[in-house]
């Protein structure tokens, strides 16, 4: 059986250069192509990780990769994950999965019958913080959940991306951008999502870039720039999601989950790593022992200290599924097109004014504890 399967990547934007550098750390994962729209940006990449850059169809044509990662801007995601599918090969897609349930459905569809795999991120609901919190809600020390809160808020994206217009048009703004790393913790902590309502808003048509090499450069905003929604889960919890890139500060923590029996605080689910903590009843709220699991511990440099960064975990435990033959990927097209239901169904309300119930259902993902975390890892 193989140890390892042959990645390509198409997209030599700037999560590319995340995945390039990260992948190293795994077993099973062997980046040996990248390709792009622009051949001179993927050219480009490829020189600066050393790796082969080829051409879009020479990629998906070439008989070496087994699986390629779609990283194109959210817009075109559907596109070229059916151009991949339809190549014959695995799947493993940045977030969104796509802009709509229908197309999600459609390369359901189709990876069911070419018979492959296929993945998204967010792959950070596998952090070592997250996991832990994961790990005290499956040992009951919450009780049941009940309800929570998640707050996501900032001034936005043309401060420090360098072709920041994607995050204002539709498919991008905080719901479609960020709100994967929310949804996909909620499910991995209390389940799948029943129905949901919101109001939605943009502050302002426009946005006027202040980051280089386009500062000064005004663009349009066609996209809600402010979310408030209320998702109800299929387990009877429901929880408040604000989602903003029209606050300029604010002290709402990233995450809180209220049950039976406690309340657990939760760090931001756009990261790997972060304080957990636990309040039992009529205590305070104390900092739970960080534990031994890899995703937890602090790998990069960061304004603000050391941090933990593992993302392309999903991938590889993708990989390691398919090697494995192992059916339930973590970050597997159900519970990505359970997510893409329920964020496009909050936009859908904030237009149409009413609740929505969502189509699709999916199962939790297995937690990742320290050992299955570890073994993902090469030996160091």
């Amino acid at each position: 059986m193989a140890r390892t399967l042959g990645i390509g990547i198409i997209g030599a934007g700037n999560i590319s250069a995340t995945y390039l550098r990260l992948a190293s750390l795994f077993k099973g994962i062997e980046i040996r192509a990248i390709a792009d729209i622009n051949n001179t940006a993927a050219t480009a990449r490829a020189a600066e990780y050393g790796t082969e850059a080829r051409t879009i169809d020479g990629l998906l044509s070439s008989d070496d990769i087994d699986l390629v990662v779609n990283l194109t801007v959210p817009d075109a995601h559907f596109d070229v994950s059916k151009q991949i599918l339809s190549a014959g090969k695995h799947l493993y897609s940045e977030k969104p999965l796509t802009l709509s349930l229908k197309d999600g459905l459609e390369l359901q569809k189709l990876a069911a019958k070419k018979n492959l795999k296929a993945g998204c991120a967010p792959d950070t609901f596998l952090g070592g913080a997250h996991q832990l919190a994961r790990k005290l809600v499956d040992d009951g020390q919450v009780g049941t959940i009940t309800s929570g809160t998640a707050h996501v808020m900032s001034h936005g994206m043309e401060h420090w991306h360098p072709n920041p217009d994607f995050f204002f048009r539709p498919g991008g703004g905080p719901i479609l951008d960020l709100g994967p790393y929310y949804i996909a913790n909620l499910i991995n902590l209390i389940g799948p999502i029943k129905r949901v309502a919101a109001l939605t808003s943009m502050a302002t048509p426009t946005r006027t870039i202040s980051s280089e090499p386009r500062k000064g450069e005004t663009i349009k905003v066609t996209t809600p720039t402010t979310i408030q929604a209320l998702l109800e889960f299929e387990s009877g919890a429901s929880v408040t999601l604000s989602a903003s890139w029209d606050v300029w500060a604010h002290h709402h923590p990233n995450m809180e989950l209220y049950g039976t029996d406690g309340s657990i605080f939760l760090p931001d689910p756009n990261f790997f790593g972060g304080e957990v903590k636990l309040a039992k009843p009529g205590k305070k709220a104390k900092a739970v022992k960080p534990w031994a699991h890899p995703f937890g511990t602090p790998n990069q440099k960061d304004p603000t200290g050391m941090m933990a960064n593992y993302r392309t975990a999903g991938l590889a435990d993708m990989t390691a599924a398919i090697l494995q033959g192992r059916d339930d990927i973590r970050c597997s097209l159900e519970r990505a097109l359970h997510g893409v239901d329920v964020m496009v169904s909050i936009l859908r309300s904030g237009e149409e004014k009413k609740f929505i119930d969502i189509k699709t259902s999916c199962s939790r993902p297995q937690a990742l504890g320290v050992t299955e975390a570890k073994s993902l890892l090469k030996k160091t």
